[in-house]
């Protein structure tokens, strides 16, 4: 049966899904995020790099998951293995660079080699560790289980967990806005972005799951600035939001065309050469489902996003329940012409950045937020999440799975039902004795 608390809280309490409430505690509380460490991260598709990353044998891409940290690295066969980046002598970490490419990862303190594939291949000294030691018996630990979807390479601590597929589901489609805009498909340019934001990931993931609402206030002088027709104003566009009982949430607007000239406007100036009718009929022509979506914004559960506004996606990487290490990068068709890479390029780093316009904004509440929360009365005070609570989704023809118009918090309530669901299930610990004494 489920657990019924949570770190010795009524689970009711800390969500409640028919009434619509959130206690303040599940972004503070240290022992809810160390249950969340285990049952989230270590059952959950969290997302790697970007196949492009790691083209060629021997190419690795250091990150996390959650706070564990991995590489990913291109094997012989094509195929992407994830280390833990921690050697089995005493720790430290077997690669301790960003990105490049290896025949082999070293540790600095001892001098343990391991190959791409993590097996433990040199051990200086090896004599003095006697006779019945076997390098066999202490390879790198490998995630167990990677795949991918369309170029985004998604690992999973659980060996049992459901397919990436599976746990798409119907929101892949929604992917699909991003990723498959162009028969060849994306690639990442200008490098990772990486900031810290004093907040809890929930905090990031929630509002690019759901939130559409928050930009007619948060983001008014940004409008002021690039598009003051529309500052302080919900758009007169239609648009809709994605219920997903996975976690997942994306919303959007159906505007054809309007997407590639916002571009423009976000950069501050149209590039010599960039022609975004050309863009749009491309798009359309490859994909007319997507051509449509506009100011797309998307979460994977848990902690990948993407605004498709600007092809902005990032990573939420947790660094305990009051901080984030953002992770960023700008997505692009790999048929794009250079002036339409550098147009998207301009785009993102003068919106969703360290310095961008847009990101100063939303790093500004969640800033707040979380410092409202070292009150102790804060912390007890339950919050609303009921905005569209009364009304009937109800499935569209023209898109998949259920769906209601954009401006809800529905999919936010679909967020943490999936993580409350979670949360509440014990993870099954196999206890054999090799596993107590090696860990893997």
């Amino acid at each position: 049966m489920p657990d019924t608390t949570i770190q010795g809280y009524p689970a009711s309490a800390l969500f409640d899904e028919e009434a619509g409430t959130i206690s303040p505690l599940v972004y503070s509380d240290q022992g809810i995020y160390e249950q969340e460490l285990d049952r989230i991260f270590g059952r959950s598709w969290l997302f790697i790099a970007h196949e492009k990353h790691i083209p060629k044998t021997g190419d690795f891409f250091s990150t996390y998951m959650a706070e564990d940290p991995v590489v990913a690295v291109r094997q012989k066969d094509g195929s992407v293995a994830v280390l833990l980046n921690q050697c089995r002598h005493r720790g430290m970490k077997i690669c301790r660079a960003d990105q490049g490419n290896a025949k082999a990862f070293t540790c600095s303190y001892h001098g343990w080699a391991y190959g791409i594939d993590g097996a433990l291949v040199n051990v200086p000294s090896q004599e003095h560790y006697g006779p019945c030691f076997n390098k066999e018996e202490w390879p790198a630990r490998r995630v167990p289980r990677v795949e991918s979807y369309k170029g985004l390479i998604f690992a999973n601590w659980d060996e049992h967990a459901q397919s990436l597929k599976e746990s798409l589901g119907e929101a892949a489609l929604y992917l699909d806005a991003l990723l498959d805009r162009s028969p060849t498909g994306t690639e990442p340019i200008g490098g990772i972005y990486k900031w810290v934001i004093p907040c809890n990931w929930k905090l990031a993931a929630e509002q690019f799951a759901s939130d559409m609402h928050h930009g007619i206030m948060s983001h008014v002088s940004v409008q002021v600035a690039t598009t003051p027709e529309y500052a302080g104003k919900e758009l007169p566009l239609p648009g809709r939001q994605l219920l997903s009982d996975q976690g997942h949430g994306t919303g959007f607007f159906l505007a054809p065309g309007l997407h590639e000239d916002w571009i423009v406007s976000q950069a501050g100036q149209r590039e010599p050469g960039y022609d975004s009718m050309a863009l749009a009929q491309r798009h359309a022509a490859h994909n007319a489902g997507v051509s449509a979506v506009t100011a797309q914004h998307m979460t994977v559960f848990p902690t990948f996003s993407f605004f498709g506004g600007v092809n902005s996606c990032r990573v939420w990487h947790p660094r305990g329940p009051g901080e984030i290490e953002v992770w960023a990068f700008c997505l692009v068709d790999s048929d794009a012409s250079p002036a339409e890479k550098e147009q998207l390029r301009q785009a993102t780093l003068r919106t969703f950045s360290p310095a961008g316009t847009w990101e100063q904004d939303d790093g500004e509440n969640w800033v707040e937020i979380q410092r409202v929360l070292r009150g102790h009365q804060a912390r007890r005070t339950a919050m609303s999440v009921q905005m569209g609570k009364d009304t009937n989704p109800a499935a569209d023809p023209a898109f998949p799975g259920t769906v209601e118009g954009c401006y809800s918090e529905e999919a936010a309530r679909r967020l943490y039902s999936h993580w409350l669901k979670l949360m509440c299930m014990p993870t099954q610990h196999d206890t054999c004795a090799k596993e107590a004494v090696h860990g893997c």
